[in-house]
């Protein structure tokens, strides 16, 4: 679905030009989501990453294993997120969230619904979906009862193949109208982040650009630019 397929149709691009944060809305943070291979040193590197600065949430996503071996790939990485209050979430499988005790699960437009997810889960468990550039889709997640919606992907990226597009003021238009956190994913790197802060991103949702490279001072440089933009400076 693009813009123009919205049944909401196209979003006026001035918008954003109006867009003014609400000083209540707490500042945007940072979404790590796992490289596909999280076996070998891969905890080592999550935890110097969750070390380097502050990190909201963590996605442990993975393909092409069963449940049986996700869920022991997860448990060491699980432990090392508790240990310093980084919400857990599993991508896709509500099974699997259910089996290790998430703290939240992301689900696809093909990963089921909201309010299915709830029931297996229970109350206190995260739900996140995502919405591509739609703004349709995402008011349908919140009416299903999820805690975040997630819009993208902003920029080029090798993580996944992508058909979406969404320009930032979709961020605006969301966060201007609903209280529900909304997550800006897709080639976000320090360079690029800044405006999606300033158009209203909840948390940015990063993969390529830290675990590419030196996981740690990328999560520094990406402290940096929330700092400056008014985004967490300190563990929540």
């Amino acid at each position: 679905m693009t813009d123009l397929d919205d049944p909401l149709g196209p979003l006026d691009p001035d918008f954003a030009t109006h867009f003014v944060r609400d000083d209540r809305r707490p500042a945007c943070q940072l979404y790590l989501i796992s490289p596909l291979d999280v076996g070998g040193g891969f905890p080592d590197r999550l935890a110097r990453a969750l070390d380097a600065g502050p990190v909201a949430a963590f996605q442990f996503r993975v393909k092409d294993v069963d449940q049986h071996e996700a869920a022991r790939l997860a448990e060491r990485l699980q432990r090392l997120c508790a240990d310093r209050e980084v919400a857990f979430i599993v991508n896709d499988s509500v099974s699997l969230a259910k089996r290790i005790g998430a703290d939240g699960v992301h689900l696809g437009q093909d990963d089921g619904d909201p309010r299915e997810a709830r029931a297996v889960l229970g109350p206190s468990v995260q739900i996140g979906v995502t919405c591509h550039d739609s703004r349709h889709l995402a008011m349908s997640a919140g009416e299903a009862g999820a805690d975040y919606v997630a819009f993208g992907s902003f920029f080029p990226t090798t993580t996944k193949a992508v058909h979406h597009h969404p320009e930032p003021v979709i961020l605006s238009w969301w966060s201007a109208l609903f209280e529900l956190p909304c997550v800006a994913i897709g080639g976000i790197t320090p360079g690029n982040a800044a405006p999606l802060v300033a158009a209203g991103a909840d948390f940015l949702a990063v993969s390529g650009a830290v675990w590419g490279g030196d996981e740690a001072a990328a999560v520094r440089a990406f402290a940096e630019v929330l700092a400056r933009s008014g985004g967490e400076t300190s563990r929540t």
